[in-house]
């Protein structure tokens, strides 16, 4: 019988070794939006960790201290800058921030978003619940990548990622609808944004994530729940923040220069079965 195994990372391959050897971000520049905690902050991480200044974002001004205290402990290069994304002039000023600390960055992740509204019936949610949702992951994307694509288009480079989820492929009534559809919207938006800027030297591609144990998630997801979600995936396990975070700098590098116009799944094979 196969065996499930907990979502630790000593039970497989730590991925921050090779990606910190491998500098292949090294002399880039990286803007990750909600990298306080968690993915984001994984992603900043393992980007600075191969050579990349990144730049922080968030809205909690203490996480967001945090956070850079612990990369900068590390000896890398952050900068940071707080702000709320879903608000179109709050976009443009974080914009500013960022070009004014490290120029046109080479890379964007659009990361921020998340789910604040528990799962039930589409009837049952209000208009103020499905604007949150929304957005907090659709908008919030679109307002960073409408910032920084005119200055990559000009430049002639640059990456962009984005975040979704496989719940928008995967329909469950545990799912919350506006979380699954901002996150397909996210998806479209990705491509869209691909066919747009290809012609300019400006890649486009969507990592999307299943049930990855961040520090919230173990938390909030009881032991037997994690056994039995790491069950229905045909590796056994629960994604890591490393697994994401790992794949967002090999789309960063250059060696995947000739992949654009993605999803790719970080799902341990669940989006498969």
């Amino acid at each position: 019988m196969p065996t499930t195994h907990e979502s630790s990372p000593a039970t497989h391959a730590d991925p921050t070794g090779a990606v910190a050897r491998s500098q292949c971000l090294a002399a880039r520049t990286a803007l990750v939006t909600g990298s306080s905690r968690g993915i984001g902050l994984e992603i900043a991480r393992l980007m600075a960790r191969a050579g990349a200044e990144v730049v922080l974002h968030g809205r909690d001004a203490e996480r967001l201290d945090a956070a850079a205290r612990m990369l900068r402990a590390e000896h890398h290069r952050v900068h940071q800058v707080r702000g709320a994304l879903d608000d179109a002039e709050d976009a443009e000023r974080i914009h500013d921030e960022v070009t004014a600390q490290v120029g046109v960055p080479d890379v964007v992740v659009a990361n921020a978003g998340g789910s604040a509204v528990r799962p039930g019936p589409v009837e049952e949610m209000t208009s103020e619940e499905w604007a949150r949702e929304v957005g907090a992951n659709l908008t919030s994307t679109f307002h960073t990548v409408q910032a920084f694509i005119p200055a990559m288009k000009s430049r002639g480079s640059g990456v962009v990622l984005t975040v979704s989820s496989t719940a928008t492929r995967i329909a469950s009534p545990q799912s919350p609808p506006a979380y699954t559809a901002a996150k397909a919207g996210v998806e479209m938006l990705t491509r869209t944004l691909a066919a747009q800027t290809g012609p300019y030297g400006v890649r486009a591609n969507c990592l999307a994530a299943a049930t990855v144990l961040t520090e919230r998630n173990a938390a909030q997801i009881p032991h037997e729940t994690q056994e039995q979600i790491a069950a229905a995936h045909p590796l056994r396990r629960l994604g890591t923040v490393e697994d994401v975070a790992a794949l967002a700098v090999f789309l960063a590098s250059d060696a995947a220069s000739w992949i654009t116009g993605e999803v790719i799944d970080v799902a341990g094979g669940s989006s498969i079965t």
